[in-house]
């Protein structure tokens, strides 16, 4: 499930610090970066995110203005969450309705912590069935019911398709893995695969092997509960005919 968002905020240090932090906790898609409240309000009108992250070191006192003008063209606001290195606007930012006061710098744990709170307060979306790789100027969109696995390669990821064609998109694994439909799951550091293809399970040889292509892959005790957690899905809807 993908949510919107917005950073406001000049400081370009701190800007790409929380784009990491959300590719890799959360399910969310960065829409706009904004310096001031000018910029940032016509970004959040334009691209209507769930979430917004502001920066209170400066211009506190302005972005709060624009969080009362908003209510003036918007039903439902975004939920606000504030960065800053003190505490000193952490009464208006509550004052505000904002969901949380992030403190600089970053504790990592905090945020993953905020960002599981705030997954559960957004509401569901439904899980896109096409997925776009973009490249530059490129948009490709492929059908997920068409994907039959994800290699890593190096900060690239292949997509196997069900036709035989291979897919390049220049962002990592871990980039996709939360945006994909629940029939995907990650069994290797490097593969990520369709489990409507899956065919065969051996955990002698530590190996899936998929229907369409003759390659089996291979998977590690790292990702060995995903794996079990596979079996179940296919033993569900299965006749089971074992020897022992």
């Amino acid at each position: 499930m993908q949510y919107k968002y917005a950073i406001l905020d000049s400081n370009a240090t701190s800007n790409l610090q929380l784009q990491h932090y959300m590719e890799d906790y959360g399910d969310f898609t960065c829409t706009a970066i904004s310096i001031n409240k000018e910029e940032g309000l016509k970004s959040i009108l334009k691209y209507t995110p769930d979430v917004v992250i502001v920066n209170l070191n400066e211009l506190a006192d302005s972005y709060f203005d624009m969080i009362t003008e908003l209510h003036q063209y918007l039903e439902k606001l975004p939920i606000f969450i504030a960065i800053s290195k003190t505490k000193e606007y952490a009464y208006t930012a509550l004052k505000n309705n904002f969901f949380d006061y992030w403190l600089q710098p970053y504790n990592e744990f905090e945020i993953l912590k905020s960002l599981l709170k705030l997954k559960k307060r957004l509401p569901k979306k439904k899980v896109p069935q096409t997925i776009c790789l973009k490249s530059y100027r490129d948009f490709q969109y492929l059908d997920t019911d068409n994907i039959l696995y994800l290699k890593a390669d190096n900060n690239a990821t292949d997509f196997h398709m069900t036709d035989g064609s291979i897919n390049n998109a220049y962002k990592t694994l871990k980039t996709f893995e939360n945006q994909l439909p629940p029939n995907f799951i990650r069994i290797h550091q490097s593969y990520i695969v369709n489990i409507n293809y899956v065919s065969r399970i051996n955990y002698g040889k530590s190996i899936c092997a998929l229907k369409l292509t003759k390659a089996p892959l291979p998977f590690s005790k790292s990702y060995r509960l995903n794996v079990d957690e596979l079996k179940k899905n296919l033993s569900r809807n299965s006749i089971s005919s074992s020897l022992n």
